[in-house]
């Protein structure tokens, strides 16, 4: 099975394609490959969850605190996103650095993100809907939800809004602290 990873400006963070196979029906992929998480030293992954979301729905910046912090596989299986995450690791040489990446379900090839522990993730919707999968490496506890509000002036994250307008927001996300109120989880990282 041929594949590509690349390596993002981010400490460990990774971009996985694998190859569609594609004929007058379709196509056929391999979504997830164990023996390629294991070459890349990835985590097991334990849950997996989707996410379907109308355009310019913006959702995070999410991340869960330790013991239940999450390292995610990302990717579009309809529609296109721009996906953001942000290093929180207080000595990584890349903390409070983020990165943006377009994931898109018409590509080549399937195309995976890689956000390690310690990352916040978010996205907002650019094409009319988008149904997003992601893997988690440990499941999900409410008690140990975070995350960081997503338009930090700290941070200055170029969101693509596609309307122009203000992106649409949970009333939950609106309320994320910024990045200088967090206590934050990650210091130990």
């Amino acid at each position: 099975m041929s594949h590509s990873v690349e390596k993002l400006p981010l400490r460990d963070a990774l971009v996985i394609q694998l190859p569609k196979f594609q004929d007058d029906r379709g196509f056929f992929a391999e979504a997830f490959r164990a023996e390629v998480g294991e070459k890349l030293q990835l985590p097991p992954f334990l849950q997996d969850n989707l996410s379907y979301s109308h355009r310019n729905v913006l959702r995070g910046l999410h991340f869960q605190r330790p013991p239940h912090a999450q390292a995610k596989l990302v990717c579009v299986l309809r529609g296109h996103i721009q996906d953001v995450i942000v290093d929180l690791r207080p000595t990584s040489p890349t903390y409070k650095h983020w990165y943006g990446i377009e994931l898109r379900a018409d590509r080549e090839k399937l195309t995976w993100l890689y956000v390690p522990v310690g990352f916040a993730h978010g996205f907002i919707v650019l094409s009319d809907e988008a149904l997003v999968w992601y893997r988690c490496s440990a499941y999900y506890s409410k008690e140990a939800d975070g995350g960081v509000r997503w338009n930090d002036p700290d941070l200055g994250i170029a969101w693509q809004t596609p309307t122009g307008a203000a992106p649409t927001v949970s009333a939950k996300d609106a309320a994320l602290p910024l990045l200088r109120d967090l206590e934050n989880p990650f210091a130990g990282l």
